[in-house]
């Protein structure tokens, strides 16, 4: 299976990145207990988010391929929602969160923005990401700049401003691990374009 990492900048743009080569790994079990402490050394050394996201995509992709048991680690959605998310890890006072998600087939989110830095590692499942930038005269219009299919395998690392909407591609549903830094709330938006409005979340 070919894999690709993507990084999505705060204007919208999704930028391709190189698969590390450097994992280093042995044999023993890469622990989810043990990613968390690595996450939180590499937060404590770095500010620039892309430089955090360009340190955490391997170890993402490390633990998925090592702690084989986090990816059937979920919730079935009710059909009237259409999704479900399982925190796997969401402690008070530390800025990470860690969930599996879960989009049925058809689903289509609301455009927004996380107001924090994430990566989104796909599991089964296939998913279009369109890419938007605020204008920067009225920040409450956005227009797409851009789209990107996601498919198993895939990892995507957002900035705290990137504006992206998904959409469930196939008859089959998308599953992801997601991880997301201290999200800023004030910096966290949901957009309609139909009225041009930006709203807090």
């Amino acid at each position: 299976m070919n894999c690709q990492d993507w990084l999505v900048t705060n204007e919208g743009v999704c930028e391709p990145c190189s698969l590390a080569q450097d994992w280093e790994w042995t044999d023993k079990t890469y622990r989810l207990y043990r990613f968390l402490t690595d996450i939180e050394d590499i937060l404590a050394q770095n500010q620039d988010e892309e430089q955090i996201l360009l340190k955490i995509r391997p170890l993402v992709r490390r633990l998925l391929t090592s702690s084989y048991w986090i990816q059937g680690e979920y919730t079935w959605p009710d059909s009237q929602q259409g999704w479900s998310v399982l925190n796997l890890y969401d402690e008070m006072n530390f800025p990470l969160t860690i969930q599996m998600v879960v989009w049925l087939p058809g689903q289509v989110s609301k455009i927004h923005n996380h107001g924090t830095w994430g990566i989104v590692a796909v599991i089964d499942g296939k998913e279009k990401n369109t890419f938007w930038q605020r204008d920067p005269i009225t920040s409450d219009r956005i227009h797409k700049v851009g789209e990107k299919t996601i498919c198993s395998g895939d990892i995507i690392s957002f900035t705290n401003s990137a504006i992206h909407s998904i959409e469930v591609l196939g008859e089959e549903p998308v599953i992801s691990f997601n991880i997301y830094g201290e999200t800023n709330y004030k910096q966290r938006w949901k957009f309609d374009t139909s009225n041009h409005t930006a709203k807090n979340f």
